[in-house]
């Protein structure tokens, strides 16, 4: 398909991206960002000498859904058009690749890999390129990879270099990055446009076409009154409350209401303090409390069978883990009031009205003789289980024709999709194999789902742009976007909240668009070179962090039972994305477990056995064996399952970034050197 035509609104907003200035395109979900961008890539070769322009996507499974739905269909038959993901070969000589392909369509962290190896087959230089477009372009803030890239292009701008990409960004919304009223909400839309040095366009002459091609859904609040009883949460809490006096809380410490966001935080901060106080009690306790509260949150918005099993199934790990008196009187606990816990989850008159709630809602839409397509929206992989596992097993929806399944991010682990099975399952729903794709927020933003005429979002506390994409998924004529929730509950607030925030987000584009650019620009270059000097300053200080201790000053624990098994000394980066541990002797320490399986090929390494404590009954999860260069197998460390004793006292992180100690780099050499001498020889 050699050409192609546009809406006239996407012709408007087109306009200046033709005429090479960056512009970030604002249109609704379903208004043809993608197909408006493709456009403006085809003029950009046709008339830019030596042209090259990179596509970035911010998840693996848009590349290809981009390639072939949009750029391969209208640019292939003229120009090379390549993707690459970080499942595919090609990113392992990606400098190569763009210099031999006319468009490449990547995620955006393969762009900065390359932008910062300086091997010759992986580098990229910005000036390469002579057309960046940057899909789902709201995500251009504060420390993510599509903000690292741009400051790349920020950083030579203000240094005065000329060859730069032309920028085209595209969202739906920007949002109002968290803000509640208009003058923030307007700086917010300034520093997107900032961090994109770009200005943000939409439709003003053709507005009435988008909304045809666009419609909005009708909107219903599918409000339920509180459950008049809850035997089954009312234990939950006194089992909490037993384990509340057993931990003998700290005085200084306030735990909020159970069965809350706010509560979770609480034991998280529980836990860690725990850790550092060298106090397993404590820190136990707080483990426990927090899957309690999981299980009631899944109480308030499941079924209570599943607030059960998601119990039963954490304490099912928990019986041959137990170390000392703490393990004994929680699993205790557990297996004491496991018979009673069952038969109130099994008792029918105290179920979940939501359910019902959501029962009625799908029968409205769906039944004999209807034509029906549908997404329900859930906030975790968990619950998108469980909610399948209810329609599968739900009688009247099963009569209505309702053939459901699951539709969840893609990655590793058994609750994961591959990318694969993710097509397969939008392929089924779009031939109407199956009508209803029960999802996380992965089918908010990007994926090419054809229109629905239902979307429900359950039990969801999303922000603006999530809401406004959901919502955009049900495009057919005369469809239904429900919210199920509790009266006066958090959910009906935040969609309330959310209607408005959505508002201003149109508002504080509108005070943008109506600044002179002579304004304008003043403010970009102000708020650019804020960003430029922030950015140095926090690398400054990570660099501080980084080395406030020697590495041989930090011993690693176990963070479930406080051995010490490692020195920080011990520990080499892999590929800048490995931390392992080098020592022989750390060998004594783990058992291997089953192997783990990844569905995907990497250059230099494959994955191994899991590994765990060795220590009596701990057990603790720490990691994998990995297998490097087909000689070296290394135990590949997960930071968050170890505790850090320091000079100053015990620490916990999250991720190896947060490490206050140098690690080396791995030298793959110096390692068979040291273990395979006869090799080398």
């Amino acid at each position: 398909m050699a050409d192609f035509d546009l809406y006239t609104y996407q012709e408007e907003v087109v306009e200046r991206a033709l005429q090479r200035e960056n512009i970030i395109i604002w249109l609704p979900t379903g208004g043809g960002k993608t197909r408006a961008a493709v456009y403006v890539a085809k003029r950009h070769l046709e008339t830019t000498d030596r042209a090259k322009v990179v596509v970035l996507v911010n998840k693996v499974h848009l590349v290809d859904q981009h390639y072939k739905k949009e750029f391969k269909p209208h640019l292939d038959q003229n120009y090379k058009v390549v993707p690459v993901s970080g499942e595919s070969d090609e990113k392992d000589f990606f400098g190569k690749v763009v210099q031999k392909s006319d468009v490449v369509i990547c995620t955006a962290q393969i762009l900065y890999n390359a932008l910062t190896n300086m091997e010759e087959t992986k580098h990229v230089e910005l000036s390469d390129i002579t057309l960046l477009i940057i899909d789902e372009c709201h995500h251009t803030h504060k420390e993510s990879v599509y903000n690292k890239v741009m400051r790349f292009y920020l950083e030579k701008k203000l240094k005065g270099e000329r060859r730069l990409p032309q920028i085209l960004g595209l969202t739906a919304s920007p949002g109002t990055g968290g803000a509640k009223i208009l003058i923030r909400a307007v700086e917010h839309v300034l520093q997107i446009c900032a961090n994109l040095d770009a200005a943000i366009v939409s439709t003003k002459n053709y507005a009435p076409e988008l909304k045809r091609k666009v419609p909005r859904p009708i909107k219903s609040f599918d409000i339920v009154e509180k459950r008049p009883a809850d035997p089954f949460g009312n234990h939950l809490k006194w089992m909490m409350e037993l384990i509340h006096e057993y931990m003998n809380l700290p005085p200084d410490f306030k735990l909020r209401e159970c069965g809350t966001q706010e509560y979770e935080a609480d034991v998280v901060i529980l836990e860690q303090r725990g850790v550092k106080e060298d106090n397993r009690l404590l820190a136990q306790c707080a483990l426990h409390l927090r899957q309690y509260n999981d299980a009631l949150l899944i109480n308030d918005t499941l079924r209570m069978m599943d607030a059960y099993c998601s119990l039963e199934e954490f304490y099912s790990t928990k019986l041959t883990r137990t170390i000392d008196g703490t393990d004994l009187f929680l699993v205790g606990l557990f297996q004491e009031n496991q018979v009673e816990l069952k038969k109130l989850a099994w008792d029918s008159r105290y179920e979940n009205p939501k359910m019902a709630k959501l029962e009625s809602v799908l029968l409205k839409q769906f039944g004999q003789g209807v034509q029906s397509r549908g997404i329900l929206f859930s906030k975790t992989r968990r619950s998108t289980y469980c909610l399948n596992d209810w329609v599968l097993n739900n009688r009247a929806l099963q009569q209505a024709g309702i053939k459901a399944t699951i539709l969840t991010g893609a990655g590793n682990g058994s609750t994961y999709m591959t990318q694969n099975e993710q097509a397969e399952t939008i392929r089924n729903f779009r031939e109407g194999t199956l009508n209803l794709l029960i999802s996380t927020s992965v089918a908010e933003e990007g994926l090419d789902i054809p229109e629905c005429n239902l979307v429900v979002r359950y039990g969801l506390l999303t922000n603006e742009i999530a809401q406004q994409q959901a919502s955009g998924r049900a495009r057919a004529q005369n469809s239904q976007y429900s919210v199920v929730a509790m009266r006066g509950g958090r959910e009906e607030r935040r969609e309330i909240t959310n209607e408005y925030l959505e508002e201003l987000t149109g508002e504080a584009i509108a005070k943008v668009q109506e600044m002179s650019l002579q304004e304008f620009q003043r403010k970009i270059n102000e708020l650019q070179i804020q960003a430029v000097i922030s950015s140095r300053v926090a690398e400054n200080q990570k660099t501080e962090k980084r080395s406030r201790y020697t590495a041989s000053s930090i011993q690693l624990l176990c963070r479930n039972c406080f051995k010490s098994v490692a020195s920080g000394s011990d520990i080499k980066l892999v590929d800048n994305a490995h931390y392992v541990n080098v020592n022989p002797d750390f060998g004594k320490h783990y058992k291997v477990g089953g192997q783990v399986k990844i569905p995907r090929n990497f250059e230099d390494w494959e994955p191994g056995r899991t590994i765990s404590c060795n220590y009596g009954n701990c057990n603790k999860d720490w990691g994998f064996e990995m297998k490097y260069k087909k000689i070296a197998l290394l135990p590949n460390l997960a930071i968050k399952n170890f505790a850090l004793q320091t000079p100053d006292g015990r620490i916990t992180v999250k991720k190896w970034k947060d490490v206050q100690f140098s690690v080396e780099d791995f030298s793959f050499n110096q390692y068979c050197q040291d273990y395979y001498p006869d090799l080398l020889d």
